[in-house]
């Protein structure tokens, strides 16, 4: 969940890498550093968000054309400046930025004491620039050390790797995310490509076990294959602007500001696709969709809207969770993954379940060239572009789209699908408007030091009000809940006590008995807050959401949204960067 940056090239280095951090900085912000190579090699790094180390320490004095640097998301040892990033050697000569888990360390650590090295701190990855040290001790170049280093190690990772004697930089990934970029000025290497778009939309995407060897050219040696092998150069369609945030305070609103544009990106797609799509779940007999976070609740969502449009039942399986099911996995199952990233570490364990079990797989995914869209039978892309912020807003709006074109294209009704979706754009415009921002900013003023906030639903409202509680709980901590209407009455109604604020999400089809449920809860003492088509009195607060039957769901989320950020912002939070939380989790 780490970000990695490296550059070798024709420019200074230190800028460079400065940025390209600071790109990546969703993925971790725990601490940072760079080391950079003139002569010998030059480190500084410390704890805290990069802005602030780089005041203390100026970043960009380190000299050299060779470089990486690490933004951290803590795993193994605590957040300090010993623990940061990039690692040393015993002998200084060596320096390596991790992302993942050494499984293994703690045998390699004792086999590395025994032989006389000393380890100055509580994470896994300070094994990996002595064992390659160890192996140089014993006769190996620099590549060979790499290679026969990263043989030994158990786990997933994504690592770079810089030795005081070598103008190179070794790159590792297995399970773990690393993209290089090829420009006419230098090489990348990057934990995701935001962080070296402004300089190249050439990308190589490096597979499992791959190893690249990064100096005027680039090899790529693969482990499992124990050979060199070639991987081809691929242009990326992405737009830099989209990984800045332009007017925007922060990403969290740029990205909500967006789905005007997005969702429709999302839906047009080679209708082909969507059929083809649509008959692999259509004719399978046992379709599981598996996911984590938003991206399981986006599969929620359209669980209800395959029921009740194509008249299909699927089961929804956290990611994490699947091997508990494993049994009911075989040759005539399919498997629908859906993640942003693409690299999310459960999501991609139950994949590879599934592919054991001999199911097909096929996905829905918002990176190119990510693990998932490799281990996928099929894929469709989501085509929103980059999402900086951690949270997920318009990735998770653009699935929540794209799976309810594909339920209309099973009842072969895609036009009707398609015309739907497109007329919804234009409520989204009027809801992530500036007018609307503001009017939601009132009731986050009124939310924003409450200690608990429940939200309810009932059918495809009740994934889209657990969406809502985690949008709140991701970004202002206030701890937030969620139930099913019809749930209420066993057990969870004596959660409320006088001005516990609770929202309410109704549609034309679930309003007699969700408003029939506020007037239970209000009766007991509940704020109501209504995001519904009308207003009714029973609402204490009222947020207009248009009916638009099937596509409500997404309608309903986006004032959420708005409201989980300013309730971020109003409460000194920044929403683009959560505690505890990083965008990408790669590790289990």
């Amino acid at each position: 969940m780490c970000g990695i940056f490296g550059y070798l090239g024709q420019q200074p280095a230190s800028p460079i890498l400065l940025e390209g951090i600071k790109r990546l900085e969703y993925r971790g912000y725990d601490s940072a550093g760079m080391v950079t190579k003139w002569n010998s090699l030059h480190l500084k790094k410390d704890a805290g968000k990069i802005d602030e180390i780089n005041a203390r320490l100026d970043f960009t004095d380190l000299p050299g054309k060779v470089g990486i640097a690490h933004t951290r998301w803590a795993t193994h040892g605590a957040v300090t400046q010993t623990n940061a990033h990039p690692h040393m050697s015993n002998n200084g000569k060596i320096a390596v930025a991790h992302n993942g888990i050494v499984e293994n360390y703690q045998e390699l650590r004792d086999f590395l004491k025994e032989n006389g090295f000393v380890f100055y701190t509580q994470t896994d990855t300070e094994i990996i620039p002595n064992l390659i040290e160890f192996e140089m001790r014993n006769g190996l170049d620099f590549e060979k050390a790499c290679i026969s280093s990263f043989r030994r190690l158990e786990g997933s990772y994504a690592i770079v790797v810089m030795c005081e004697s070598e103008d190179k930089i070794v790159a590792a990934r297995k399970e773990s995310p690393l993209v290089l970029g090829v420009s006419e000025t230098g090489l990348f290497v990057a934990s995701d490509i935001p962080a070296f778009l402004p300089y190249t939309k050439k990308v190589i995407y490096l597979y499992d076990f791959d190893i690249a060897i990064l100096s005027d050219t680039v090899k790529i040696f693969n482990l499992r294959e124990d050979s060199f092998v070639e991987r081809y150069v691929k242009t990326i369609e992405w737009d830099s602007e989209q990984a800045k945030k332009g007017e925007f305070d922060h990403f969290m609103l740029k990205e909500i500001a967006e789905q005007v544009d997005t969702v429709k990106r999302a839906i047009t797609q080679e209708r082909w696709m969507i059929e083809d799509f649509a008959n692999e779940i259509k004719e399978c007999e046992h379709v599981f969709f598996v996911a984590a976070g938003s991206s399981r609740y986006a599969c929620m969502t359209a669980s209800y809207i395959f029921s009740k449009i194509a008249e299909k039942h699927v089961d929804v399986v956290i990611a994490s969770e699947l091997s508990s099911f494993d049994k009911f996995l075989n040759d005539k199952s399919l498997v629908v993954a859906v993640s942003q990233s693409g690299e999310t570490a459960d999501v991609l364990s139950a994949v590879r379940i599934a592919r054991e079990k001999g199911s097909k797989v096929i996905s829905i995914v918002n990176v190119m060239g990510s693990s998932l869209t490799r281990l996928s039978d099929k894929f469709l892309l989501m085509n929103v572009g980059p999402e900086i912020g951690v949270v997920a807003t318009k990735t998770f709006t653009a699935q929540v789209a794209l799976l309810t074109l594909i339920a209309y294209t099973m009842a072969n009704q895609y036009e009707e699908g398609k015309k739907r979706l497109d007329f919804l754009v234009n409520e989204i415009y009027n809801l992530t408007a500036e007018s609307s921002r503001t009017r939601i900013k009132e009731l986050a003023n009124m939310l924003r030091y409450t200690n608990h906030i429940l939200t309810i639903g009932r059918g495809p409202q009740y994934p889209i009000s657990q969406e809502a509680a985690l949008k709140i709980k991701e970004v202002s901590y206030i701890h937030a809940e969620s139930f099913a209407g019809g749930e209420l009455k066993h057990g969870s109604i004596a959660l409320i006590e006088p001005g516990t604020p609770c929202i309410f999400f109704i549609s034309e089809e679930n309003e007699k008995e969700c408003i029939s449920n506020a007037m239970e809860v209000k009766a007991r003492g509940g704020v109501i807050i209504g995001v519904s088509p009308k207003n009714n009195e029973v609402f204490d607060y009222f947020i207009r959401a248009r009916e638009a039957n099937s596509c409500t769901p997404i309608v309903q989320i986006i004032p959420i949204q708005i409201l989980a950020y300013q309730l971020a912002v109003l409460r000194g939070n920044d929403p683009d960067k959560p505690r505890n939380l990083a965008k990408s989790v790669t590790v289990k």
